[in-house]
């Protein structure tokens, strides 16, 4: 079941509270934590050191249903502490990222249809129990641990970061300051219902124009219909590469939406970084140029946007790093510390 991800150690972030790495008299080790990322298809879960390094990480079919979500993030901590050779109740804490409406203040969650919860669940609360230990469980949106742990692995310490998931939908975590922006309702950074063309597409929330609409995955499917043999976004950007005009047209459609969503997140918060993760992430360097250039024209006309530097605060999520899982790990030794 379990996998080691050999990786060299990760920055520790402004986010970060020292940890000291000397063991205790009792032969324990603080600092080392435990994150997963808890999706529609799979369980990925990390180990930290205390130094932040991902040690070992496992991964694991998602079954739905809180019994199931729970049985599954139960395993994967079992897994990983015994990798790590650390006791379960030696951990520093333990992150759980996962989509729907969460209440980080007493861990519980609803609406993850994904995950087959919908009814108001202590998520937080039952894996405690189940794992039978005195230790924190921080239960978060998948987005706000994935803008913790892109924060933690850039390659310079930042405080004030956006991660923009193009997905399915699209949505942002926020770190502002060191710290998760989660709002009053829990739903800042859900940049994706914001009104991008008056009168444009309809939306499932009942608006119309979303940005949603033009910069998902979804956008691509239905702007690019299939069959395909690899996932849209790719078939997409290699069809314009190679020139093929209505794919260009698509292309730079998409890529315009995407600009604008990283517009709308630095003239809102002003964040330092915004780091496009989600799964057209996967494109790779021909999406961040795509967005890039946008960005760059739009600035020649706007010396305001110039003045702002857009294209360069934009890059992409580390390929295959487990930035969710990794911010997980971080959110369950910062709740320790009452630092999150």
């Amino acid at each position: 079941m379990s996998e080691q991800l050999i990786t060299a150690p990760g920055q520790v972030s402004q986010t970060d509270t020292p940890v000291s790495v000397v063991g205790t008299p009792d032969g324990s080790r603080p600092g080392w934590s435990i994150g997963l990322d808890v999706g529609g298809t799979k369980v990925l879960g990390v180990v930290l050191d205390p130094s932040g390094a991902v040690r070992h990480q496992v991964r694991a079919a998602t079954v739905r249903g809180i019994d199931g979500v729970v049985g599954g993030v139960v395993d994967a901590v079992h897994d990983l502490a015994d990798l790590a050779g650390v006791a379960v109740e030696d951990l520093a804490g333990i992150g759980i990222g996962l989509p729907g409406v969460v209440d980080p203040r007493d861990g519980t969650v609803e609406h993850a249809v994904n995950l087959g919860i919908v009814e108001r669940v202590a998520l937080g609360a039952l894996v405690a129990a189940q794992l039978g230990a005195q230790l924190p469980v921080q239960v978060e949106n998948d987005l706000n641990m994935a803008a913790l742990g892109a924060a933690h692995v850039i390659t310079e310490p930042v405080a004030d970061l956006a991660f923009l998931a193009l997905g399915t939908g699209v949505a942002a975590g926020l770190l502002l300051d060191g710290r998760l922006r989660r709002g009053a309702t829990g739903a800042a950074g859900e940049i994706g219902h914001l009104t991008l063309i008056v009168d444009g597409l309809p939306c499932k929330c009942g608006q119309a124009g979303c940005v949603e609409q033009y910069a998902s995955g979804t956008a691509i499917d239905v702007a690019w219909p299939g069959p395909h043999s690899r996932p849209a976004p790719l078939e997409l950007f290699d069809a314009a590469a190679a020139g093929d005009a209505r794919a260009i047209e698509v292309r730079d459609q998409f890529a315009w939406a995407v600009a604008s969503a990283v517009r709308i997140l630095v003239l809102t918060c002003d964040v330092q970084h915004v780091v496009i993760g989600g799964g057209v992430s996967g494109v790779g360097a021909p999406l961040l140029d795509a967005v890039r250039g946008v960005l760059a024209a739009e600035a020649q006309a706007s010396p305001f946007l110039a003045s702002m530097g857009l294209a360069m605060r934009v890059s992409l999520a580390p390929a295959g790093s487990p930035v969710g899982a990794i911010g997980a790990a971080l959110a369950g030794r910062l709740a320790r510390e009452g630092a999150i």
